[in-house]
């Protein structure tokens, strides 16, 4: 998947490779200074709100598209940028005062 629409402050829709449209709330931006990217995590819109889902997360250019848009999400392949990234969600689900 790798173009975002922001259709709602917390809303975007991915389309993949076939066209297939599927909507997630975003959990959370933040930024890495060690990596010096951007990333955004999301989870299905759907989704209840104690249910237990996958995370998705990719880095993105918070710039590419200033009207906010399309713009490409980039999956994370580095082992250790990933690793990084599910710190970061870590510690965001159990801190409460980040949710």
């Amino acid at each position: 998947m790798s173009e975002k629409d922001m259709n709602d402050e917390n809303k975007i829709t991915l389309v993949d490779d076939d066209g297939n449209e599927t909507s997630y709330d975003i959990l959370f931006t933040f930024d890495s200074e060690d990596y010096g990217k951007s990333y955004i995590l999301l989870v299905p819109a759907d989704a209840e709100p104690e249910e237990q889902v996958d995370v998705l997360a990719f880095s993105y250019d918070p710039n590419q598209d200033e009207e906010g848009e399309d713009f490409d999400l980039n999956e994370i392949d580095d082992d250790a940028e990933w690793q990084m990234v599910e710190d970061v969600l870590d510690t965001f689900l159990n801190d409460e005062n980040m949710q």
